[in-house]
């Protein structure tokens, strides 16, 4: 199970929301160059960037963080945030950049993501859901749409979709654990599809259960941040 800790960029300082409200922001450095090396130096492998700026604004905002994470770090890094065009998309892979999280266009122009997805590959992407009850919202959690889940993953499962990443925006920031219910749907109805558990990871023994689940890997945010896991147990977590 991968191990994926979280950075979240606003005007390039690293930051948590809570529940996705943009109200509710709490800065925790202002160089988050600086924390994918302490993620590096901790042996972990992987890293979720995620550029909140952009999937507010609806196109990728802040290059000059992207491209420090990339030159400074050799982190397996997975971008989010604003990616709305085929230029984006190439200048991302172009910077090295592992995967590509797609949501908002995902639900607006499904087309378009699936000729991505044929033209580059479904390991380059990911497909991003945040839901409310099972709801998909899109642009920052700040738009709701009439999208289940399901429904918008039965959009690309024939069509190149290997990951998926779902963030539970009820559970995110709360610190209080995760859906597991959520995660064992998703992995019982698409049995090939490899799930990226985001959203109220806690404790070490959230990922004892998300591993039983047999998840493909977890994002974890505001528990590192808050000091309620700790980088040392998450490498010893992680070679167990």
């Amino acid at each position: 199970m991968r191990i994926i800790p979280a950075i979240d960029i606003i005007n390039g300082n690293c930051v948590r929301l809570t529940q996705g409200d943009f109200g509710k922001m709490k800065v925790y450095h202002e160089d988050p160059v600086n924390v994918a090396l302490e993620f590096q130096t901790a042996d972990l492998e992987f890293l979720h960037l995620v550029d909140l700026d952009g999937a507010k604004k609806g196109s990728v905002m802040n290059w000059d963080v992207i491209t420090d994470i990339q030159a400074k770090t050799a982190l397996h890094v997975d971008f989010g945030g604003g990616v709305k065009t085929e230029e984006e998309v190439q200048r991302l892979i172009d910077l090295g950049i592992s995967q590509i999280n797609v949501g908002s266009l995902a639900v607006k122009e499904p087309d378009k993501f699936i000729a991505w997805l044929t033209k580059y590959g479904g390991e380059n992407f990911i497909l991003s859901a945040d839901i409310k009850n099972e709801d998909v919202l899109i642009n920052g959690w700040l738009e709701s749409t009439d999208l289940r889940l399901y429904d918008l993953v039965n959009r690309f499962i024939d069509h190149g979709l290997e990951y998926l990443t779902c963030t539970d925006i009820n559970t995110d920031g709360m610190l209080k654990g995760p859906n597991f219910d959520l995660y064992k749907k998703l992995k019982k109805r698409f049995e090939g599809l490899k799930v990226i558990a985001s959203g109220g990871v806690s404790s070490i023994e959230d990922l004892v259960e998300l591993k039983k689940i047999d998840v493909h890997g977890v994002i974890i945010g505001k528990a590192i941040y808050e000091g309620h896991i700790k980088l040392s147990e998450l490498t010893t977590f992680q070679k167990a």
